[in-house]
């Protein structure tokens, strides 16, 4: 049994003709909030870490400059893109928040729950931050701190967000199904 082949519970109805609930699925939820939650505490206590480590105005180097560490706050997205439409990566973050979770309520495969719960978490701290960080509520700047050459800066999240979207890409691609073939 492979990781992604774990039998789902009985899916029979009820007497109201309500498929029942799965326990297995509800597991796989809760270890998929359970991942977003540690990516979410780990992404915060490095911004946390650079915010009151790192200064604006210098860089520290880690692998020459390849790879440094270097403090900005980003209103836009990737690459600094869309600085004047903070409001506009709130919206999206939020929506991406509801739509993982969705799946992820869904999901019966371990390996379809790891991918989930990565990106869970990283847009879910992308939203606390687009929410709750200066200069206002919906309009917070994201932090950034790890700098790759002079292509962009980013931070942990990213990097995590970009692990579970390669997974889910690979998942895809080698046919892993997120549920069970009945399509329950």
């Amino acid at each position: 049994m492979t990781l992604s082949d774990e039998p789902a519970a009985d899916d029979s109805p009820d007497q109201t003709g309500v498929a029942a609930a799965h326990p297995h699925r509800m597991r796989l939820f809760w270890f998929t909030i359970a991942i977003a939650v540690a990516v979410i505490l780990v992404d915060q206590l490095t911004k946390l870490w650079a915010v009151t480590t790192l200064s604006l105005d210098s860089a520290t180097p880690v692998i020459g400059d390849f790879i440094r560490f270097q403090l900005i706050y980003n209103s836009g997205a990737a690459f600094s893109m869309g600085t004047n439409s903070t409001w506009v990566f709130t919206i999206i973050a939020a929506a991406a928040v509801i739509v993982i979770s969705w799946y992820a309520w869904r999901v019966e495969s371990k390996l379809w729950m790891l991918a989930l719960g990565l990106l869970l978490g990283g847009a879910a701290t992308h939203l606390g931050d687009r929410l709750f960080r200066p200069p206002s509520f919906g309009e917070g700047h994201v932090v950034d701190f790890i700098a790759y050459g002079n292509f962009f800066i980013g931070n942990v999240a990213d990097i995590i967000l970009f692990c579970g979207a390669v997974m889910l890409v690979i998942l895809a691609f080698t046919g892993v199904r997120m549920r069970q073939a009945d399509g329950s």
